[in-house]
């Protein structure tokens, strides 16, 4: 595959999954034919509460029939009959994201390349590169995909916002607010609850050490 040009973001170009494939530095996500770059990668706190997740997550749904993934893993969101001449070609797709974290229970839309189509449960962990979309944009492209449950998980303030939609919603029609003290519960799943005391336990990052781990590198 030819390596292209990264896109100008905010450049009134339109892009597809066929370009986004393409460009060979760094990550990126498309939301109706526009490019957001994801730099700078996500943060202490954020991999913290990342891997929490993971390690509550991970042991609910060993042998069960949904899977559990992790960024970086590509979630495609067609929109209409995207393959009218049959013979399944993603590249016109004009809306991909990496959610941080993706529960998926149909199989028939797992790829190779990622999903193709609405996980079950999907969890955003708010970074301050990245918040305005995951509340505004990604929001929007969630509902309208068909997710389930969309999970907020803030780490600067310790809440979680749980967007659900009922059975046959073509929108999220609840919203919740977990404090840290919250047991985070599922419609989708009602069995599992996870203690986000633990989620929100990320270790204090050290200035001091910074600075002097920088100094012993350069002397």
């Amino acid at each position: 595959m030819v390596k292209a040009e990264v896109p100008a973001v905010n450049g009134g170009e339109s892009y597809t999954y066929g370009d986004y494939k393409t460009w060979g530095d760094g990550r990126w996500e498309l939301i109706d034919g526009s490019a957001f770059d994801m730099s700078p990668s996500p943060g202490a706190a954020h991999q913290s509460v990342h891997s929490n997740l993971m390690a509550a997550l991970l042991p609910y749904f060993i042998g069960a029939p949904c899977r559990v993934f992790s960024a970086p893993f590509d979630v495609l969101f067609p929109v209409g009959d995207l393959f009218p001449l049959g013979g399944e070609n993603p590249d016109d797709i004009a809306t991909v994201l990496e959610p941080d974290i993706m529960i998926l229970c149909d199989m028939s839309k797992l790829r190779p390349y990622g999903i193709l189509g609405a996980p079950d449960v999907v969890f955003e962990i708010l970074s301050p590169s990245t918040s305005a979309r995951d509340l505004n944009d990604k929001l929007l492209v969630y509902e309208r995909g068909g997710v389930k449950e969309y999970i907020v998980v803030d780490p600067d303030n310790r809440i979680v916002t749980a967007y659900r939609r009922g059975d046959g919603s073509p929108s999220f029609n609840t919203r919740a607010v977990y404090r840290e003290s919250d047991m985070l519960d599922f419609r989708t799943f009602p069995a599992l609850n996870i203690r986000l005391a633990n989620v929100f336990d990320v270790p204090v990052f050290s200035q001091t050490l910074q600075r002097r781990t920088k100094w012993t590198s350069t002397n």
